[in-house]
């Protein structure tokens, strides 16, 4: 799925898919989030498409029932629904967020992290992140674009 959307891209002449985060995701969502206004613009700034990892669902699900409720979850749900998003990433990238998981231990990176730089690696490089700490460690050697 996401190799097809590739394919258009560069046939469109577009540079890459952005990662989302889960941070990002939920400054996205959160309007009252001091870092809102910077991860919209990083998104205005670029047609897209946006890639989720399916990885991350299970955290941004969490932290928007908790924090912003369940309308702003299903706002969430219907633009997923809708493709404003890609949900991607799954069994394929395992491997490597299991070995970024076990590399970075230290950091500590987290399989979610993990997987939103393995799904990075394998999809145009860039992430949309507030986590620059960890992300900037990854991103020396993957080669990943770090945004905003």
């Amino acid at each position: 799925m996401v190799a097809e959307k590739l394919e258009d891209l560069e046939k469109r002449g577009h540079e890459t898919l952005i990662t989302l985060d889960s941070s990002a995701v939920f400054a996205l969502l959160n309007r009252r989030d001091p870092d809102h206004r910077r991860v919209k613009t990083a998104l205005e700034q670029d047609a897209g498409p946006y890639l989720i990892p399916a990885a991350t669902l299970g955290e941004v699900a969490y932290l928007v029932e908790e924090r912003l409720g369940n309308k702003t979850m299903d706002l969430f749900i219907a633009d997923l629904a809708a493709g404003a998003f890609t949900l991607d990433c799954g069994e394929d990238e395992l491997p490597r967020a299991r070995q970024l998981a076990r590399k970075y231990a230290d950091l500590p990176l987290g399989f979610t992290d993990a997987a939103v730089a393995a799904c990075a690696e394998a999809n145009g490089k860039r992430v949309l992140t507030l986590d620059h700490r960890d992300f900037s460690v990854i991103g020396k050697e993957t080669g990943l674009t770090i945004l905003p």
